[in-house]
């Protein structure tokens, strides 16, 4: 019976991933992997490893989660390293808890290497820090994908009034309702909003608006995209690097 190593691929620049996430993978023996993990990265895989996909997008699932954690399980019946490669960090919305109990469920061994949060990264590649002296003490990460089979919102908007940066991952799809929900707690229209598209890859791209007009300037964005609400947004004027480079 083999190990599950629940593994944080970063946000998409392969130079992102840990060394102990690469040492991990170069001994995989089959690594089950998420469509927002750089295929690169299974380039690092030993000669005879077995991968398996396992990718989700906005209404369309290869496998439901159920069946990913059965196939984490039967994997670890059959190997001895199963690398489960998540985009970013395993346990930042990353359904990598869930895994873990069902493993330890089942008498399954399993270990966490976390990743570099695109929360984080995708924002600083951007040239915007999520936080700043002066500028802002704290900020907020949020799914921004909400389940289809509830009549109320998760997300508790109430208490976003005086957050200073927010920032939304996988809320593309639905930025016009966020931008709209920030609107009637009380932001202003004119707080500014910037949606960055594959960021950390060659492919970045950021577009900057208001709350009031996001969502006709980044509607046609690609996926993955990451939303940041907040003054800090006006600091890419200074900082901006990796997009000037590329």
């Amino acid at each position: 019976m083999g190990t599950v190593y629940l593994t944080g691929a970063g946000p998409g620049d392969i130079d992102l991933l840990t060394i102990k996430a690469l040492r991990i993978i170069k001994k995989a023996d089959v690594i089950v992997y998420d469509r927002l993990a750089n295929p690169e990265i299974l380039k690092e895989a030993k000669e005879g490893c077995e991968f398996i996909y396992v990718g989700k997008a906005d209404s369309h699932h290869t496998l439901p989660q159920e069946e990913i954690n059965e196939v984490l399980y039967r994997c670890a019946l059959k190997y001895d390293v199963v690398v489960r490669l998540k985009g970013g960090d395993p346990l930042v919305f990353g359904r990598g808890g869930e895994e873990g109990i069902y493993l330890r469920k089942r008498g399954i061994k399993f270990e966490f290497i976390p990743g570099i949060t695109s929360a984080i990264a995708v924002p600083e590649y951007a040239g915007i820090p999520v936080t700043h002296r002066g500028v802002t003490v704290s900020f907020r990460v949020v799914t921004g994908h909400e389940s289809k089979n509830k009549d109320h919102s998760q997300i508790p908007w109430e208490n976003y009034k005086t957050d200073d940066t927010i920032i939304f991952l996988m809320g593309l799809h639905r930025l016009d309702k966020i931008a709209a929900k920030l609107i009637e707690i009380g932001k202003p229209k004119d707080y500014p909003v910037a949606v960055i598209s594959k960021g950390t890859t060659p492919e970045e791209k950021t577009v900057i608006g208001t709350l009031e007009t996001i969502w006709e300037k980044a509607k046609d964005l690609p996926t993955p995209a990451l939303i940041v609400v907040g003054e800090v947004v006006r600091l890419r004027e200074q900082l901006n690097w990796f997009e000037r480079e590329h």
